[in-house]
């Protein structure tokens, strides 16, 4: 029978590793985002008897994988045991060892492929480098959490509201502050949603409703909603005032709405874009720097200036002017992975336009920190310490994924089949420095291209 061990050891008490793994968001947070699976139904936690089910994507092939758990010594070890999915047999058994200070993490897994024979030994191998490349991921993904979780364990847990939760940003944050021991309210666009989920909180930005009451005793709210920007073939007109005023409109309700509350939140850290400087070229832009010209500018800058009411009323107010988030699971990085693991990549025009990237962990993280650190305020660029151009991204894409990268996309192209939305987007250039992170005494986990590439795709050196 095949057996994968996987050992780690981690600067971090066995109480507090195996508290992390019982609570709610660590399988997600523990998810490998170049694989398609979803937690599904949950029935308890950890304990015996306990059940887990998982929506798996394999290319065409869709299946639920149930997984029940058992021997459950509380801060000792637990079991994942197969009740149904693709496997004859999965046994995956969790230990957690005091190592000095630390805890030395142990998986062991034991399963049996669905065919025997000449399949099975095709199929062994193959899982084996899977596994491989999943629990390196995991155990760099634990690593970063339980630190930055160790980093404000004095401070006290916090109840936080969150627009756009379903989203890339949304979803992996709500996973680390609940992993964290704190409470995540999750705010929904309709009534129906709302009843559906029990602790949630009603807004609509078209109907100019939301449910304050439900925001007293909470401690902070994050808003990420917004019309996603790009929408193929172009910007129609109707699409660009969706953008503007889901923006603009969607964070004057929650700024006024805060603003009215005398025991609601009292910080509020809002999405904003490195769209707002514009097209600068090889410009380095601090926070201090001057707003630039274009449709995405105009949109950031009342995007921000909706958060007016709010910070007149003394409320702490962070913007998020976020540069390209990368993450297989969605934005950037997910559209060109097709093409590039093809061989049909390239720079786009010169080349020459610079791209402030960060990855998805340390965008999360971010946010976290901005949420923790109440000297945080104002206009904070989300971004890498290091800017790439547009010609270096593919060629760090292309060696990544050991693809070639020979394939430019001219300037004409891009304008001719995307008009302003493929110029504002893909042409134009930023090379924002994270200068108030750096000042705030936030550390980084990937400042290097490669490095996030590299940890997001499972294909570490």
């Amino acid at each position: 029978m095949p057996r994968f061990r996987h050992e780690i050891r981690l600067p971090f008490p066995p109480a507090d590793v195996f508290a992390w793994h019982g609570r709610t968001g660590a399988l997600e947070r523990l998810a490998a985002p170049w694989l398609t699976v979803r937690v599904g139904a949950r029935r308890g936690t950890i304990r015996d008897g306990d059940e887990l089910e998982l929506d798996v994507e394999r290319g065409p092939v869709r299946f639920t994988w149930l997984l029940r758990h058992r021997d459950f010594r509380d801060g000792e070890s637990f079991t994942d045991e197969q009740v149904r999915g693709p496997f004859q047999r999965w046994v995956h058994r969790h230990r957690f060892v005091p190592d000095g200070s630390g805890t030395r993490v142990v998986d062991e897994i034991e399963w049996e492929p669905p065919t025997a024979g000449a399949v099975e030994a095709l199929a062994t191998p193959k899982v084996e480098r899977e596994l491989g490349r999943v629990f390196e991921f995991r155990e760099r993904r634990l690593a970063h959490d339980l630190a930055q979780h160790a980093r404000w364990a004095a401070r006290p847990r916090l109840a936080v509201a969150i627009t756009g939760a379903s989203g890339l940003i949304g979803t992996a944050l709500t996973h680390v502050l609940t992993t964290g021991g704190h409470r995540v309210v999750p705010m929904v666009r309709s009534r129906e949603a709302a009843a559906r989920m029990p602790g949630s909180v009603y807004w609509n930005v078209e109907g100019d409703e939301i449910d304050a009451h439900a925001l007293r005793g909470l401690d902070a709210l994050v808003h990420l909603a917004g019309e996603p920007l790009v929408q193929l073939p172009r910007w129609t007109a109707e699409k660009r005032r969706r953008i503007k005023e889901s923006r603009a409109r969607g964070t004057e309700l929650i700024a006024r709405s805060l603003a009215a509350l005398e025991d609601g939140p009292r910080t509020l850290v809002s999405a904003s874009a490195v769209g707002y400087y514009g097209d600068r070229g090889d410009e380095t832009l601090t926070e201090d720097a001057s707003f630039g010209r274009g449709f995405l500018a105009e949109v950031v800058r009342a995007w921000e200036g909706a958060t007016q009411c709010a910070r007149e009323a003394g409320l702490r107010v962070v913007l998020l002017r976020t540069g390209p988030v990368l993450s297989p699971a969605g934005g950037m990085l997910e559209k060109v992975l097709i093409p590039f693991g093809m061989g049909f990549g390239g720079r786009i025009g010169s080349g020459k336009q610079y791209i402030s990237w960060i990855d998805h962990d340390d965008a999360v993280g971010v946010i976290y920190h901005a949420l923790m650190d109440e000297r945080m305020q104002g206009p904070t660029n989300v971004c890498a310490p290091n800017p790439v151009t547009n010609a270096t991204f593919a060629d760090v894409l292309g060696r990544v994924l050991g693809r070639p990268t020979l394939v430019p996309v001219p300037v004409l192209v891009v304008k001719a089949s995307l008009g302003k939305m493929g110029e504002e987007t893909l042409l134009y250039s930023q090379r924002a420095r994270p200068a108030r992170l750096l000042a705030a005494g936030y550390s980084f986990r990937f400042e290097a291209l490669e490095d996030s590439l590299r940890h997001q795709l499972g294909r570490a050196s």
